[in-house]
C-alpha cells in the first residue's frame, strides 16, 4: 500500500470500529437491562428496541450512499455521525422503552457503511483493496468482541444509559477522526446511477453476498436474546458472562489467524467460507439442544467458541469479496445495497428474535436460526473465488 492508501485505510476503519463498538457494546446485555425499564416486560417490544436500529439504517442506506456520490463523502459520513450522537444521546437519557425505540431509530439513521466503503473503494487501488476492506472488515469483528468482553463489566457499573452515553462519546470521537485525520477524497466519484443499481441486483454473487450479510446479522442478533438467559440458567451470574466471551473469542482468534486464514491464503477461499456457514447452523443446533435438554457452561463456552469462529471469519472476508465482485463503475451500488441487507438483518434480528422467544420460546428461536443458516450455506455452496484485479491508479485527491 502507499502512504495514502494506509492513512485511509485505517483512519476510515478506524471510524467503522468507533461507530460498531458503539452498537455493540449494549447487544450481550440489552436483553437483561432493558426488561427494567417500563414497558420491558415485553420480550417483543425488547427485541424491536434492539433492532430497530437496523430498519433505519436499511431505508437510508442507499439513499445517503448516493448522496456521498454527489455531495461528498466526508459530508455524508459526518452527517450520518452526528445523526449516530444525537441518537445514542436520546437512548441514553430515555425513561421508558418506547424513549428507548425512538432513540436507537435515531442511531441507525446514521447510516454511513456504504458511503466509508464506497470511500475506501475511492481511494485504494484493485490489487490493494482487498487488503483495505479486509481491513474493516477485522475491525467490525474485534469490536464485535471487545463489545463482548467489556459490556457485561461496564454495565454492572454505568448501566445501560451509561453505555450509552459512551455511545455518544465514541460518535464524537469519530466526526473528529473524520475531521482532522481522513486524508481528502477524490475530487470525482464514479456514478453508474440507476444502471449501475440494476446491473448489481442482477449479479449472482454478489446477490449470495447480500443473502450471507442478511442472515449472518440476523442470527448474530437474535441468538443474544437468549444466550445470556441460558448462561445464566448455567450458573454463570450476568456479570461474569464477560470470561466466557473473553475464552471464546481469544480462542477463535487464535483458529481463525493460525488456520483458516492460512487456507484461504493458499487458494481455499471457497472451502473456508462454507465451512464458517456450516459452523454458525451447526452453533444454532447446539444451542437449540441447549434449549431443550438444558447444558452445561463448558457446552455453551464450546458453542460461543465455534460461532465466533465463523462469524469473525466471515465478518472479516465479505466485505472484501463484495468489492472485488462488484463491477469498477457500480461499487458504490453494489456496496449500498449490501450494506442495506445487513441494516435489513439487524432489524429482522431484534424484532424477530423477541417475537420468537415470546410465542416459542429460546428452543424455537435457534430452530428458526439454524433454518435460516441452512437456506444460506444452499445458496452459498455455488459461490466461486473471484479472478484477481488488474492493477488501477489511484486518483489524486482534491487539495486542501
Amino acid at each position: 500500500m502507499t502512504a495514502l492508501e494506509r492513512r485511509a485505510s485505517a483512519s476510515l476503519a478506524s471510524i467503522f470500529a468507533l461507530r460498531m463498538l458503539g452498537l455493540f457494546l449494549v447487544l450481550p446485555v440489552f436483553a437483561l437491562e432493558a426488561a427494567r425499564y417500563p414497558g420491558g416486560d415485553d420480550p417483543a417490544r425488547v427485541g424491536l428496541a434492539m433492532g430497530i436500529y437496523g430498519l433505519t439504517q436499511a431505508l437510508l442506506q442507499i439513499p445517503l450512499g448516493m448522496a456521498s456520490d454527489r455531495f461528498g463523502r466526508k459530508r455524508v459520513i459526518l452527517l450520518g455521525l452526528a445523526l449516530f450522537a444525537v441518537g445514542s444521546a436520546v437512548a441514553a437519557w430515555a425513561p421508558s422503552l418506547d424513549a428507548l425505540i425512538v432513540g436507537r431509530a435515531l442511531q441507525g439513521a446514521g447510516a454511513i457503511s456504504a458511503a466509508i466503503t464506497a470511500f475506501l473503494a475511492d481511494v485504494t487501488r484493485d490489487e490493494v483493496r482487498t487488503k483495505a476492506m479486509a481491513l474493516v472488515g477485522v475491525s467490525i469483528a474485534l469490536m464485535f468482541a471487545l463489545s463482548l468482553v467489556a459490556a457485561p463489566v461496564l454495565a454492572a457499573h454505568i448501566g445501560l444509559h451509561g453505555l450509552f452515553w459512551l455511545t455518544t462519546g465514541l460518535a464524537l470521537t469519530g466526526m473528529a477522526v473524520v475531521a482532522w485525520v481522513v486524508p481528502p477524497e477524490p475530487r470525482e466519484h464514479v456514478d453508474a446511477g440507476r444502471r449501475g443499481l440494476t446491473e448489481v441486483l442482477r449479479h449472482a454473487g454478489l446477490l449470495r453476498l447480500d443473502l450471507g450479510v442478511f442472515v449472518l446479522h440476523a442470527v448474530q442478533l437474535a441468538m443474544w436474546m437468549a444466550v445470556p438467559a441460558l448462561l445464566v440458567q448455567a450458573g454463570l451470574a450476568a456479570e461474569r458472562h464477560w470470561v466466557v466471551y473473553l475464552l471464546a473469542l481469544v480462542g477463535s482468534f487464535v483458529v481463525m489467524g493460525g488456520v483458516l486464514f492460512r487456507l484461504e491464503r493458499r487458494g481455499h477461499l471457497r472451502a473456508v467460507f462454507l465451512f464458517a456457514i456450516g459452523l454458525i447452523l451447526l452453533v444454532q443446533l447446539g444451542f437449540w439442544w441447549s434449549a431443550t435438554q438444558g447444558a452445561s457452561l463448558t457446552a455453551l463456552g464450546i458453542g460461543l467458541f465455534l460461532f465466533f469462529l465463523g462469524f469473525n471469519t466471515l465478518e472479516a472476508s465479505q466485505p472484501s469479496l463484495a468489492s472485488r465482485l462488484a463491477p469498477a463503475h457500480a461499487r458504490g451500488a453494489a456496496l449500498g445495497v449490501y450494506n442495506t441487507l445487513q441494516s435489513v438483518g439487524f432489524f429482522v434480528g431484534g424484532a424477530a428474535g423477541g417475537w420468537l422467544v415470546r410465542h416459542t420460546g429460546p428452543d424455537g428461536l435457534f430452530m428458526a436460526c439454524a433454518g435460516l443458516s441452512l437456506v444460506w450455506l444452499l445458496v452459498a455452496w455455488p459461490m466461486r473465488a473471484p479472478a484477481p484485479a488488474g492493477p488501477r491508479r489511484v486518483q489524486a485527491p482534491a487539495a486542501g
